[in-house]
């Protein structure tokens, strides 16, 4: 019996020895924790979303958020936290208000044009709200936003939890979303649409199908894009120039929210908004 108790105590001081010595040699590098790492996947992602950034010569960043697994990619954090005028993406919310209030009846109802030449050829015509979210037009959402008046949008915009819901005086009707103190962070964006694509905002469901369905920028079998285009500062030589894209991704079950926002320095970077969530969500496999 002492002869076992005796063995026993032996292999005990020798794995004893072991265990000290492999602990030295993980602090020491040469021996491999065997603690979890963080996944090499969304890593590789994350260094990717940057590269795309780079390749173009863009300076912005992009938030995507993947609602079937519950996960976020990212590229500069710190910006996707920071509140910008929302230019033409508030043109989601004012359609669905215009929409609601019954301003407009309709995504083919006809505003007239009121023959005052635009900054865009386009613009110039009689539109529809379907052709005027496409062309971005801003005389278009100028005249919903002064038919639903002050009030009635501050209550809706509030009540949708928009950005940080100041449009400002009764005289900014018209334009508190372009030069305005309304500001709405890429973070922002992205809850937002999130509401939007749950019918979890204070909208009809027809008021939501109609601008659901204007907002598809490209549909394919594969998947469908619904965004909105931004451009904050558009002809503004004071104000900063900023571009957004912002929308949602869906592929089959999955859907992927996204804002981008970038620095515009000339008119030939506004396609880059495009360009660059593409290529980051061709980096995540999505694409």
């Amino acid at each position: 019996m002492k002869r076992v108790l005796r063995w026993v105590i032996a292999c005990l001081m020798v794995l004893s020895c072991i265990t000290a010595v492999r602990s030295q040699a993980v602090r020491s590098g040469s021996i491999a924790s065997s603690a979890p790492e963080a996944s090499p996947i969304a890593v590789t992602q994350t260094t990717n979303l940057s590269q795309e950034f780079q390749t173009l010569g863009v300076n912005g960043s992009i938030l995507i958020y993947d609602a079937t697994s519950d996960r976020t990619y990212e590229h500069n954090s710190k910006r996707n936290t920071t509140p910008f005028l929302p230019a033409s993406t508030f043109k989601i919310l004012n359609s669905l208000i215009s929409l609601e209030t019954g301003v407009i009846a309709d995504e083919i109802a006809v505003l007239t044009w009121d023959g005052i030449a635009r900054q865009l050829p386009e613009w110039n015509r009689d539109l529809n709200m379907r052709e005027a979210i496409k062309l971005s037009a801003v005389w278009f959402y100028q005249v919903l936003a002064r038919r639903v008046g002050h009030e009635r949008m501050q209550k809706w915009v509030t009540q949708a939890g928009y950005g940080n819901q100041k449009i400002g005086n009764p005289a900014e009707i018209d334009r508190f979303w372009l030069e305005g103190d309304l500001r709405i962070t890429p973070q922002q964006q992205v809850q937002f649409l999130q509401r939007f694509y749950k019918h979890d905002l204070p909208f009809s469901e027809r008021s939501l199908a109609i601008v659901k369905d204007i907002l598809v920028i490209e549909k394919t079998p594969d998947y469908t894009i619904r965004a909105k285009t931004g451009w904050a500062g558009f002809g503004s030589q004071t104000t900063p120039q900023i571009g957004w894209l912002v929308g949602y991704l869906e592929q089959g079950k999955n859907v992927y929210f996204f804002a981008t926002n970038i620095d515009l320095q000339t008119e030939a970077d506004a396609p880059k908004r495009m360009q660059v969530t593409r290529r980051c969500f061709k980096a995540l496999g999505l694409l």
